[in-house]
């Protein structure tokens, strides 16, 4: 027997009025990270001579911000902190030495398994999570086969790509990363071979009784010494520059023809087998960082030779991702992310002559060092299910961000068991907050506090504190005597009482204000000694240190 009209009309209106009330569907995540990308290089960011459509593409179609920061200006603590939320000090991920990031894959320092990354809360929450591209943030411990620091072991069920990073010593014939070793050898080697000149030259005439045993020693001990550091370059590209599947080795050494296809397949197969379940994917690039590779297809296309060629096979390898999400319908409830794990690094030159670092725009310096041109970062945010088209937003955000953004997006909870330094942007990309809620944010060059920025409420202006700045080489823009600018001693200029600039004025960091230029200048000052003091008791001091010699150095138990 059928229900009446009225009572039929009341159940159908309470069955829509559920429907309607659900919640949304949760969304997927892409999460795109370039390596060593300037903020120039992009034509979304106002350059002409680089071909970059599908990331303008996505500057169309969401939100560009224009003051978004990386954590720390280099690759190893940088990526620590994007993953976790937190400053790298607080992981311990930041070096107190002038080695920042890993140089081997059998070191034992890492991402500390007790951090807990994006990944590890969604996969916790029934997401698909994934890796394509680079890691560098460790691998095994004590044994080669424990992989505490794995990206598996942080969360991401799959992973696909290089466990350490990319570097000149990785490709044939692109230099060594190791050529200031190279002077550092050659000087014990040219003392053993004049110790033994000399003696040879005594025992010859007859000025010394010198045995023969005397005068070859330093001969063996710099032959030895050779060998043993052209060994060390020989054999670092099949030990150190592999392609991991999961826990096993793919390829080694790892091949650069069709490597960017390759991961970008890789990366379409995720979202392929992971389309009727929510996903999440980083897909963390090799490019632009040396040694430069491109495609047949790429290569010498663009008006900046290497370089170039490999921004604009990046740019492609996104456009193959966004076309993937089109075409399985999950375009209009993904959040996709695009940035630089920091600014370009205007130290790289080939052997040749020929410029392999990118453009950081107008602003000064680049990678390893706090000037904007470090630390200021491309970042695209495209969501069309929430976010309108075309948006550009100037408030400090920062990497941190994104955990906190994406869990809340996600339905999972924030760890309250430590402190979490990222923001949830949703409010501001949304339009429902108009400031950021950094009104601090702390720049560590390595584990030393190199810089502050203050964003105060009135708007006033955007302060910035330098407390030592690094030595460029004269008439540089960048540190090229040491390849990357080190965070202490000779290297630094301490400043007492410290640099002010006013970015909202000066954004090229060119001119330092003082007491008589900038009325505010002590009352500024005070206000970040006073915001410095807060987040330092913040701090844990015996944090393991991750980056310590002794977790850097190679180990050969734990060579895969």
């Amino acid at each position: 027997m059928s229900p009446p009209p009225a009572l039929a009309l009341l159940l159908l209106l309470q069955l829509l009025s559920v429907c309607s009330a659900r919640e949304p569907e949760r969304p997927n995540f892409v999460l795109i990270m370039a390596d060593d990308l300037g903020i120039g290089d992009l034509g979304c960011y106002g350059n002409r001579t680089l071909r970059t459509p599908n990331v303008d593409r996505m500057a169309r179609e969401g939100v560009k911000l224009t003051q978004h920061l990386a954590a720390s200006p280099l690759c190893t603590p940088s990526r620590a902190a994007f993953l976790t939320g937190r400053y790298s000090v607080r992981s311990g991920m930041a070096s107190h030495n002038r080695f920042g990031v890993f140089l081997f894959t059998a070191s034992s320092g890492g991402l500390p398994p007790s951090e807990v990354t994006f990944a590890q809360r969604l996969q916790e929450h029934g997401y698909h999570t994934g890796l394509v591209g680079k890691w560098h943030l460790g691998l095994s411990c004590h044994r080669r086969d424990d992989f505490c620091h794995h990206p598996q072991r942080h969360g991401f069920e799959s992973f696909h790509g290089f466990p350490l990073t990319n570097l000149r010593d990785c490709r044939p014939g692109a230099g060594s990363v190791f050529d200031s070793a190279e002077r550092v050898v050659r000087v014990p080697v040219q003392a053993l071979l004049l110790c033994a000149l000399t003696l040879a030259l005594l025992r010859r005439l007859g000025l010394g009784r010198v045995p023969m045993a005397l005068v070859v020693t330093p001969v063996l001990l710099a032959v030895a010494v050779t060998a043993g550091f052209f060994a060390f370059l020989h054999f670092f590209r099949p030990a150190n520059c592999v392609l991991m599947a999961g826990f096993e080795l793919a390829q080694r050494p790892a091949e650069y023809e069709g490597l960017t296809q390759r991961l970008t397949r890789e990366a379409v197969s995720f979202l392929e087998r992971h389309a009727h379940a929510p996903f999440l994917l980083f897909l963390s690039f090799l490019h632009v960082h040396t040694a430069h590779f491109a495609a047949p297809k790429f290569s010498g296309r663009s008006h900046h030779g290497a370089y170039g060629d490999a921004v604009e096979e990046l740019d492609w390898s996104v456009g193959q991702v966004l076309d993937a999400l089109d075409r399985l319908g999950l375009a209009e409830n993904t959040f996709v992310y695009f940035t630089s794990d920091h600014g370009a690094h205007v130290e790289e030159v080939s052997s040749a002559g020929e410029m392999h670092g990118g453009s950081n725009g107008i602003y000064k310096g680049g990678k390893a060092n706090n000037w904007e041109g470090g630390i200021r970062v491309p970042g695209v945010v495209r969501f069309p299910r929430e976010l309108d088209h075309g948006l550009e937003l100037a408030e400090p955000t920062s990497h941190m961000d994104i955990f906190p953004t994406v869990l809340a997006l996600a339905g999972a909870e924030l760890p309250t068991d430590r402190i979490i330094d990222g923001q949830d942007l949703m409010p501001l990309l949304r339009g429902t907050r108009l400031r950021s809620e950094h009104e601090f944010l702390f720049h560590y060059c390595n584990a030393y506090l190199n810089a502050v920025r203050w964003w105060p409420r009135d708007g006033s202006a955007l302060w910035k504190v330098f407390y030592f700045t690094p030595n460029f080489d004269p008439g540089a823009n960048g540190c090229f005597s040491s390849h990357v600018c080190f965070c202490f001693g000779r290297h630094v200029t301490r400043h007492d009482p410290p640099l002010l600039f006013d970015l909202s004025r000066d954004p090229g960091e060119r001119h330092p204000l003082t007491p008589e230029s900038e009325p505010r200048y002590h009352a500024v000052l005070a206000a970040v000694e006073e915001a410095v003091a807060a987040h330092t008791h913040t701090l844990d001091p015996a944090v393991p240190q991750q980056l310590s010699l002794s977790n850097l150095v190679w180990k050969p138990w734990l060579q895969l």
